[in-house]
């Protein structure tokens, strides 16, 4: 079990979102979740995001993977790198256990990087926040101040930029983390063979919410009425558009906008979804409903997917948002919200008296059989 060597919330007071930070021995007796071979052997399969970057004589290329061998990769000025780990390995998921304390709904992954001597993406600038924590190994890493920079190598894809001076001028070890808010220009430089953990938090934009919310309201139909004025009247200004006739086509988008149960359904549908696959395979063979009830009554443990998000609002726990679907729960089985979703895995303990509401079995043998839960080894 990870455990971290700072207080979390004397952290998000004085850095989050305010400034980088170096935390010399964030981790209390680390030792790396994973090792290298297994992290090329994640990049190998299709379903998981992987990347190949390097950077020989200044020539920056970007491979994608899966791929099938790593024998003609330079083992200098390069680095692997796997994308949401933590959905497809036990020991990135504990990785971010100790950073549970922040917001579900801003977590994104757990990026493994497996970096060879002189290995990097260059200088380069995120809009997420970024705990790297340092395994084995060491890299340099370079932080600049918020600002105007210029782009370069737009054909990488990795957001570089020309240059920053630093703020922060570090050698990261094993245990070792840097945080880095949204906007601030950073860059790795690996001294040895090293692995780092990138553990993301990310946040929607204006834009994004406006989108998400617009093709919610296309798919389920809503808001589908036409303007209509019975008393309209003849101008003479007729390219003219009326403050009246203006602030009544407002007041139906407003209407539209503000209609709080469907922006909260879909609110919850968006930020439960999930930017990476994930590891879920239905039950083979289905759990039968009685199957189900003696696993429970047995106390033993079910446990969500990794990476799976489960989402449920603080005035409405009747209905809670699962990997983007709204799921409704049976009347007088609110409490489970709070199973489902604050917890990594539970028990017929944990969810008491309801347990044995044949409506809410019901629901989660249909949990389970997706493969959504899973019993605990």
């Amino acid at each position: 079990m990870y455990q971290l060597n700072f207080d979390l919330n004397d952290f998000l007071t004085r850095f989050w979102h305010k400034e980088p930070v170096v935390i010399k021995n964030g981790f209390i007796d680390f030792e790396d979740p994973i090792s290298p071979d297994e992290v090329a052997g994640l990049a190998m399969e299709e379903e998981i995001d992987s990347r190949f970057v390097s950077n020989l004589d200044g020539n920056w290329e970007v491979q994608h993977g899966p791929f099938e061998s790593f024998e003609s990769f330079p083992d200098t000025h390069s680095q692997l790198i796997v994308q949401a780990a933590n959905h497809w390995h036990p020991g990135p998921r504990a990785l971010s256990e100790p950073f549970r304390g922040l917001p579900n709904w801003l977590f994104d992954d757990v990026m493994v990087c497996l970096s060879m001597p002189e290995g990097g993406v260059g200088p380069h600038i995120d809009q997420y926040d970024v705990f790297i924590c340092q395994g084995m190994g060491k890299r340099r890493w370079r932080v600049g101040d918020k600002g105007e920079y210029k782009d370069a190598n737009h054909h990488t894809g990795l957001r570089q930029i020309e240059g920053f001076d630093p703020i922060i001028d570090e050698i990261l070890e094993p245990g070792d983390i840097l945080y880095i808010p949204p906007g601030f220009p950073h860059e790795g430089n690996t001294i040895e063979v090293s692995l780092s953990y990138s553990v993301g938090y990310r946040s929607p934009k204006k834009q994004e919410l406006l989108n998400g919310f617009a093709d919610f309201v296309l798919t389920n139909e809503l808001g589908d009425k036409h303007f209509y004025d019975p008393n309209i009247q003849t101008r003479d200004e007729h390219g003219m558009i009326p403050t009246a006739e203006y602030n009544a086509l407002n007041d139906m988008l407003m209407k539209l906008i503000n209609d709080e149960d469907a922006k909260a359904r879909w609110m919850g549908e968006q930020l439960s979804q999930s930017r990476h696959e994930l590891d879920i395979m239905p039950a083979d063979p289905p759990w039968q409903s009685d199957e189900l009830q003696q696993f429970m009554e047995d106390g033993l443990y079910l446990e969500k997917v990794s990476g799976l998000k489960a989402l449920y609002h603080e005035n409405n726990p009747s209905l809670v948002f699962i990997n983007g679907e709204t799921i409704e729960l049976p009347e007088g089985c609110e409490a489970a919200a709070k199973v489902f979703c604050d917890m990594e895995y539970f028990s017929g303990e944990d969810l008491g008296a309801i347990a044995n509401n044949p409506a809410l079995l019901a629901l989660l043998l249909d949990f389970c059989n997706q493969g959504l839960w899973y019993p605990q080894a």
